[in-house]
């Protein structure tokens, strides 16, 4: 049986030689590429076509989100699984958006890791059982009238983290290359489903969620 080709994006070397050895120690799986950015990624992508990417989320210049909307047009056939410490429901969502099909955190197991590898390779979602749990308790604790980052789309949640960044409306439309305006009524649109008062609550709800 021919091995699964896999690839590892993550930009901190270390990360990236551990999961090389994980994998490793499987006859399923065959490493073919990493890399700790992603203009690099997409560079090896192209030309080796892995099935699976295993795609840390927080990079910096460009993050994961970012990565995956990238290789999703490059390598259409790719197969993304993101890898994040965030637990948070949110991010598990707007990853599956953008077309990955696995979200698993790092805590989770090396069994679970390839038992993500295997579903998605077989051409099914596959969402770790850590972000699972989270999304049954929130569910059974039903609280709507808490704040919750899940009810903001993927554009409210770019603006909710350049605003925690420090960044006011203007360098925010720019970095995002929208118009000021629209920066003001995402804004609007994010204290309203918060259900907060004004900039500074946001501020404080940010930091205490751990966004």
């Amino acid at each position: 049986m021919d091995k699964i080709t896999i690839m590892l994006v993550d930009d901190h070397k270390l990360i990236r030689d551990s999961w090389a050895f994980i994998l490793g120690s499987d006859s399923r799986f065959k490493v073919v590429g990493e890399s700790g950015n992603a203009d690099d990624a997409l560079r090896i992508v192209k030309n080796e076509k892995p099935q699976i990417i295993l795609m840390d989320i927080n990079m910096t210049p460009i993050n994961g989100f970012e990565a995956t909307k990238l290789v999703r047009k490059y390598s259409p056939l790719t197969k993304i699984i993101g890898i994040t410490m965030h637990t948070m429901p949110t991010y598990a969502k707007r990853m599956m958006q953008l077309g990955a099909m696995g979200y698993v955190t790092k805590n989770s197991s090396k069994e679970e890791l390839f038992k993500a590898i295997m579903e998605v390779n077989g051409g099914k979602k596959y969402i770790c059982d850590e972000v699972k749990n989270i999304l049954v308790h929130q569910e059974l604790e039903d609280e709507h009238d808490q704040p919750d980052l899940n009810v903001l789309s993927s554009r409210e949640i770019d603006i909710v983290q350049l605003i925690k960044e420090g960044l006011p409306s203007k360098e925010i439309a720019d970095r995002l290359e929208i118009s000021l305006k629209t920066v003001e009524v995402h804004r609007y649109n994010i204290l309203k489903k918060l259900n907060l008062r004004n900039t500074a609550a946001l501020v404080n709800f940010i930091n205490s969620s751990g966004l």
